[in-house]
């Protein structure tokens, strides 16, 4: 059944059609760009799989993936972005209002368990450049919230709303399948945007 663009689902038979951003690993000694990968699902299916560079500890991250997200073919479908962690790439912490109002698009941070804000808060102040505003865009995101056996942030979404979503997501376990490592090793990674539905 079509969903408008943009809006979640009603009603549960209606298929989310969901943006999942996680960073790939890199080396600690690493410097420079990073990459984000995104998964679309159209409830199981997977239906692409995009790429974006992001810088190390830098502050790019939310425009960067604010660019692939509306230069996507997909991007008139989807009706949420999930990231896994707000800050890829170490520490280059994700604005989810402004991503949100740059995308029209609802957010949500994922997380399988609290952070330590305490320690979170201790290396950006001390060691990473920009650390102050960067802990500014973390505290603006407000508390994580315990939902559906994991921890999210939320932007553009009600709490009724956002347990639909994670729920909807969780096909083999708590933890949502659009933020599953395995889309990592499709052909985004190299090409920045599949080319044909998996």
């Amino acid at each position: 059944m079509p969903c408008r663009a943009g809006r979640l689902p009603a009603h549960e038979k209606c298929l989310f059609h969901v943006f999942g951003f996680d960073d790939a690993s890199f080396q600690r000694e690493h410097l420079g760009n990073v990459l984000a990968v995104g998964a679309v699902f159209a409830g199981a299916r997977l239906d692409g799989v995009l790429s974006v560079s992001v810088l190390r500890d830098g502050v790019n991250a939310t425009e960067r993936l604010a660019e692939c997200v509306k230069g996507s073919r997909f991007y008139l479908q989807l009706q949420a972005i999930l990231l896994q962690g707000i800050a890829p790439a170490g520490f280059n912490v994700v604005d989810v209002h402004a991503l949100h109002a740059d995308t029209g698009l609802p957010v949500l941070v994922v997380a399988r368990r609290a952070p330590d804000l305490s320690a979170i808060r201790k290396a950006l102040l001390d060691h990473v450049p920009d650390g102050a505003r960067k802990w500014k865009l973390i505290e603006r995101a407000g508390p994580m919230e315990p939902m559906a056996g994991i921890h999210v942030q939320r932007a553009g979404l009600a709490p009724t709303e956002a347990e639909r979503l994670v729920r909807a997501c969780q096909l083999h376990g708590k933890f949502p399948r659009t933020l599953a490592r395995g889309a990592s090793r499709r052909g985004g990674v190299t090409l920045g945007e599949s080319r044909q539905r998996a």
